[in-house]
């Protein structure tokens, strides 16, 4: 492919001196910004995000900050998942809906105290919806983009590398919750959670001079734990099932056909704007949903756009993710199917980029 331009709407990160010293070889762009996509190549770094410990640039991951009175109700009407419950010191995984109930971002919801929230985003413009509910309802609340850049350590061996630099206290946060530790002097979030299936934590970096001492510092830590840096895999995610927003799921997507029914709560989350179209969703069930698809013979090419999914001359869906899995030995894909077609074991067609190939509906993902 043709190398990406680098440009002042195109941002580097706090962490790209680290990661181009390391010997990025791909790069995506994310929110605006640089996100490498793989290092010794896609599949060698895969085997060693499984075996040891790798540094992440997520910098891309940006904060959408809610800060004032109203910043509850707003982070409420924004998602159909009750937050009532949510307590500071807590991330919840949180679909934000439209006034239709179609997807518009699957972010983490960090909640700093009753008053202060960060969104941290997948890859699409949600500050200005974010914005644009907070002035039509006038609510009082300040919305704006932070100096925080999140910084990921992941693999089996990352509690260890953690402890070396922030203390043995971090191995006890629980999934899905963060804490405050010290580095340099600065207080930072440190939360269990991030963009794998291995395990490991994500680092709020408030304010970008901490970037590169925070990179060596891990660096310097892990050497003998094999610590390198790393990215979120392509192909260990859809193994996991990991969904990412834009490839598939997006606005004409609604929550249920993605799988993600369990994070709505629309009886109870009062406010949501999309609580009524979603209702009716729950109350009818969806008519597609996201599946796990295996793709037979020789490992796929990128799937760079949807492969249709046919069953004789009928498109039931479409893989819009696709990677050839070392481990399963089979070439593992996200698509969405059509509810005629979707149980455990359905034969279909996938027309891939390089010809049609034989493929089976999977009810579960690999890991």
């Amino acid at each position: 492919m043709p190398l990406i331009s680098p440009s002042r709407r195109l941002r580097r990160t706090p962490f790209s001196e680290g990661v181009e010293a390391a010997g990025v070889k791909g790069y995506t762009v994310y929110n605006h910004m640089l996100l490498p996509t793989f290092f010794a190549s896609v599949e060698e770094d895969y085997h060693h995000l499984k075996e040891a410990v790798q540094v992440w640039d997520v910098a891309c991951e940006r904060q959408v900050e809610l800060r004032g009175p109203d910043a509850a109700r707003l982070m409420q009407m924004l998602t159909p998942r009750d937050l009532r419950g949510m307590l500071p010191g807590r991330c919840f995984y949180v679909p934000i809906v439209d006034e239709t109930g179609g997807m518009l971002n699957d972010p983490v919801a960090v909640k700093l105290a009753e008053d202060r929230w960060w969104i941290s985003i997948a890859d699409s413009d949600l500050m200005f919806w974010v914005k644009g509910i907070a002035s039509g309802y006038r609510l009082d609340v300040l919305i704006d983009e932070p100096d925080v850049s999140p910084l990921a350590v992941q693999g089996p061996r990352s509690d260890d590398l953690m402890a070396r630099v922030f203390g043995e206290a971090v191995r006890d946060i629980k999934f899905f919750r963060f804490g405050m530790f010290d580095f340099q002097g600065r207080s930072l979030v440190v939360a269990r959670s991030g963009y794998s299936k291995q395990g490991g934590f994500e680092i709020y970096v408030e304010g970008s001079d901490l970037g590169m001492p925070l990179w060596n510092a891990l660096m310097e830590a892990g050497r003998d734990l094999d610590v390198r840096a790393g990215c979120p895999n392509g192909i260990e995610r859809v193994e996991g099932g990991l969904l990412s927003y834009g490839n598939d799921m997006t606005d004409d997507n609604t929550p249920h056909e993605c799988g993600l029914g369990r994070f709505c709560d629309t009886q109870t989350a009062i406010g949501c704007m999309g609580r009524d179209a979603l209702l009716r969703v729950a109350k009818e069930g969806p008519v597609q949903q996201i599946r796990a698809i295996d793709i037979g013979g020789a490992a796929v090419p990128p799937c760079d756009r949807a492969w249709p999914i046919m069953s004789g001359t009928k498109k039931i869906g479409q893989v819009t993710s696709a990677a050839w899995s070392p481990d399963f030995k089979t070439n593992v894909a996200i698509g969405m199917v059509r509810m005629t077609h979707w149980d455990d074991g359905t034969s279909v067609r996938v027309e891939t980029s390089q010809g049609p190939r034989d493929a089976v509906v999977r009810e579960a993902f690999w890991a």
